[in-house]
């Protein structure tokens, strides 16, 4: 038998992608302590946690306006299942987090969904999630966008939709006035 017949065989292993934005990111720099464009290994039963507290968070965002944590994710096993999935928490008591339009207020968690965009503030993240089977431990991988990620990724925005599916910027956009109009109308 050859070397490579005995090696074990290499698992591979769930990564989330995860893609900042913010207006004020060129003059502020609040990203400075985070690791763009390197895949960064934690352990399965350690909590991503993101805020400006860097003695507490993994992930330190240099700003007095974020939370000391903001929020954290954790990676789990879903139940009679083989696949993984993480679980994100609002951890600030004063800001809320949007994750794909769902509103969470403190303390509130929900699975992440395998693509979506978390808003707190003005800080947009594009969280992406490629599977993988090793439940000792997953990956992070932080992306810079230079564009907000609503607008670069052609996601909905989070502006309500009218039931006529026609945008009010829409409507202003062509000259005219917005008139109300009886369904029966149209």
């Amino acid at each position: 038998m050859t070397s490579l017949e005995e090696a074990e065989t290499e698992e591979t292993v769930t990564c989330l992608h995860l893609t900042f934005y913010h207006p004020g990111q060129e003059e502020r720099m609040m990203f400075r302590c985070l690791n763009f464009g390197k895949r960064e290994r934690v352990r399965a039963d350690d909590a991503a946690k993101f805020g400006r507290d860097s003695s507490v968070c993994r992930y330190n965002l240099v700003d007095a306006r974020v939370s000391r944590v903001q929020f954290s994710l954790h990676f789990y096993r879903k139940l009679h299942a083989s696949e993984c999935g993480f679980e994100i928490k609002n951890l600030s008591k004063k800001t809320k987090l949007t994750v794909s339009q769902t509103e969470l207020g403190y303390l509130n968690k929900i699975d992440l969904p395998c693509k979506c965009i978390i808003c707190f503030g003005d800080y947009q993240i594009l969280a992406e999630i490629q599977e993988g089977e090793s439940m000792d431990y997953f990956e992070t991988h932080l992306h810079l966008a230079e564009a907000p990620v609503l607008q670069e990724r052609c996601l909905p925005s989070l502006q309500p939709i009218p039931e006529n599916a026609i945008s009010p910027s829409f409507i202003l956009s062509q000259g005219k006035s917005p008139t109300e109009i009886d369904e029966n109308e149209l």
